[in-house]
């Protein structure tokens, strides 16, 4: 582990040599890279949502000249037919100013029929009809009557000509075509490319952790699209009120935030919703303020889809532990490693690494 004393360029350096770079991906580091440990249970070994088994993940990132910064991320439970084989789901809105397709019949159900995906406001209905080609060219789908596209949104208004709807069928059949086990691109990428986060730039981020084999040993995964605004707070550091200080940038913003939790533990839709509910208060860590303007919401699934008996109640707790950690973390990874993106509007920077570092050293919530 590099200590956060070293030069920045060593820091990325370590990455290029612990990580495959990925289409599309930063070189900024992760929280871990800078020595920033949310929580107390360990993730997984790539700590993002594929390390539960079977969740796959794809982007596709559309950016045009200064115009276009948008693009689309899709989740998927498992590598088969989702709507053949559909797997326990639960949706969680904290704030509803959003749109969110598909919610009602998942929460009636209980269950998750497609892939998830990710897009911008306007593009919801496009890419629900993208999902919807997709699922019915399915072999088995021949005679589907009816299927619900589950497609989730945040308004990347400033940084992309949101007007003009950019989003094409093609884009939501490559991002699901292409999605993979393994490590996940984050930043802004996909979904992520034009979001905007406590005034910074903001995007995709993943996570995970592990439960220790007396607590079941099951994973838990999230991965977030940030748009969101309020106080930025990094493991306990005012990093938001400190980086005003310094330079005037930043600012509270406005907007909203997707989270995705995927699980291998057996669990119900009850559960599911008791677990999706964790989130948010991951997601209060950091410092959001559930704006008036802002859609909050979490999509939890489980892939355990044997007969293994269901997590009882009172085994819940170490589950919602490590759904609040992973919440967390991919938050901080979604903006450390979103780079600075020219748009429609103006410009949105990065995260300002060496300077939030020494933010976060002064507070004690990394070591010096």
């Amino acid at each position: 582990m590099v200590t956060c004393g070293e030069p920045m360029r060593n820091v990325l350096l370590l990455l290029s040599l612990v990580a495959p770079v990925l289409p599309g991906q930063s070189t900024r580091p992760r929280a871990r890279d800078i020595g920033l440990v949310v929580g107390s249970l360990p993730p997984g070994p790539l700590n993002a949502i594929t390390d539960v088994a079977g969740v796959r993940v794809g982007h596709a990132t559309v950016a045009r000249g200064d115009s276009i910064n948008t693009g689309v991320t899709a989740i998927l439970p498992h590598g088969g037919n989702p709507f053949r084989d559909k797997v326990p789901a639960a949706i969680v809105v904290g704030n509803g100013f959003g749109k969110l397709a598909g919610s009602t019949q998942v929460n009636e159900l209980g269950e998750l029929e497609s892939p998830i995906v990710l897009t911008c406001t306007l593009c919801v209905p496009r890419a629900a009809d993208a999902v919807l080609t997709w699922l019915l060219a399915l072999p088995g789908n021949e005679d589907v009557r009816s299927a619900n596209p589950v497609v989730a949104e945040t308004n990347d208004g400033y940084l992309n000509n949101i007007r003009a709807r950019p989003i094409a069928e093609a884009d939501v059949l490559a991002a699901i075509r292409g999605a993979t086990e393994g490590p996940v691109a984050e930043g802004a990428v996909g979904a992520g490319r034009g979001t905007v986060a406590f005034g910074w730039k903001g995007g995709i981020g993943t996570a995970s952790r592990r439960l220790p084999a007396p607590s079941g040993g099951w994973t838990v995964g999230v991965l977030v699209q940030t748009n969101y605004g309020g106080d930025l707070t990094i493991g306990g550091a005012p990093v938001g009120r400190e980086l005003r200080k310094g330079d005037g940038g930043g600012g509270t913003g406005d907007g909203s935030i997707i989270m995705v939790v995927a699980t291998d533990a057996p669990l119900d839709h009850l559960r599911l919703e008791r677990l999706a509910r964790r989130a948010l208060a991951g997601l209060a860590r950091t410092g959001s303020t559930f704006a008036n303007g802002s859609g909050d919401y979490v999509i939890a699934f489980s892939t355990n889809r044997t007969a293994t008996p269901l997590v009882v109640n009172d085994a819940m707790s170490p589950l919602f532990q490590g759904a609040i950690e992973a919440t967390e973390e991919a938050i901080y990874n979604s903006l450390l490693r979103a780079e600075t993106v020219r748009g429609y509007r103006g410009v949105v920077r990065a995260l300002p690494i060496d300077s939030t570092v020494m933010i976060l050293k002064r507070y004690g919530a990394i070591r010096p």
